[in-house]
């Protein structure tokens, strides 16, 4: 990244881009390939919300929409086919379950596939309440519970990660395995850091804080449609429930070093502002990991090289032998 660029963002965004990228998304924001100069307006004019997003995701293929209730408020999930196993597609801040719109169909070939909006976000309620990864991992559990899931192997994106992690603490006798996808296992910034970044988008201007954020996650294959779609979601989710979620990320209780002793599959985007002992960072919490640090891509590498990972998700599964039909 050029020193040109890092003065760019840092004037443009309330913190440093390294700052802002391991402080929210773990140093997995800004790529060396991102694309930063996105102004708020053009982010404000995107007229897609996150609802017609996960609407469109569910009238792909097979998949059948459908809402069940934790704490009473209304989940939305979005199911591809039956049986008691199932991979479970658990999106990031402030996103929905269309970011998994290229998986679904593909992976319910093998297997049943679930993918959830979760609190806060897409046709899920958005109640006035703490969204917390221990909230998260709970409604992951009642979408299971209502699909009669016994078991699953949960593929987090991003925030997705300390979720299925979380989930893990809670139900390890339901998961299977969990596959990372430029997500965190270790924090890579201290508690002030976060605070820091809290405070960005707490305030009056924080969908442009989110727009030029999102705009450096954006990797040099993802089409401009799901730039758009990415962009939209994010700016229509609610102030009350990105702080509070980004609250949660924050909690220096859900990043101990308890072991995940499940098969682990992290396919991560190379970003310079990764520490180098990353993958042994992961797998000293996952003894069982298989690592891939992928080159030329962003953020949301499902969305931006999804046959790639499609393949790499399946190859992964029929190694461990999971979910076999």
């Amino acid at each position: 990244m050029s020193k040109l660029r890092h003065s760019f963002i840092s004037r443009r965004i309330v913190q440093p881009d390294c700052l802002f990228a391991a402080a929210l998304f773990f140093a997995l924001a800004f790529t060396a390939s991102g694309r930063v100069n996105v102004s708020s307006s053009r982010a404000a004019n995107t007229s897609m919300t996150e609802e017609k997003g996960s609407a469109k995701a569910a009238k792909s293929a097979t998949g059948e929409s459908r809402f069940t209730t934790l704490d009473g408020a209304r989940i939305h999930y979005v199911n591809y086919g039956k049986g008691s196993e199932a991979l479970v597609l658990v999106h990031g801040w402030t996103v929905n379950l269309d970011n998994w719109r290229d998986q679904g169909p593909d992976f319910a070939k093998r297997n049943r596939v679930i993918a959830i909006d979760l609190p806060g976000h897409g046709q899920s309620d958005k109640p006035q309440i703490t969204y917390s990864m221990d909230l998260f991992a709970r409604a992951v559990d009642a979408v299971l519970r209502d699909a009669k899931v016994k078991r699953a192997v949960l593929v987090g994106h991003s925030m997705g990660t300390p979720i299925a992690r979380q989930f893990y603490r809670k139900h390890p006798e339901k998961t299977l395995a969990i596959v990372v996808v430029d997500g965190a296992l270790r924090p890579f910034g201290d508690q002030a850091m976060m605070d820091r970044m809290v405070a960005g988008v707490r305030g009056p201007n924080y969908k442009e804080t989110l727009s030029q954020m999102f705009a450096g996650m954006m990797g040099p294959n993802l089409s401009t449609e799901a730039q758009e779609r990415i962009r939209a979601s994010s700016l229509n989710t609610p102030q009350h429930v990105l702080v509070s979620a980004m609250e949660g990320m924050a909690d220096s209780s859900i990043w101990g070093v308890d072991k995940i002793n499940v098969p682990v599959l992290a396919i991560m985007a190379k970003n310079p502002f990764y520490p180098p002992d990353i993958e042994q960072s992961y797998r000293d919490v996952a003894p069982r990991l298989d690592f891939q640090m992928w080159e030329g891509v962003g953020h949301f590498i499902m969305m931006e090289k999804p046959k790639q990972f499609n393949e790499a998700v399946l190859a992964f599964l029929n190694k461990k032998k999971l979910m076999k039909k």
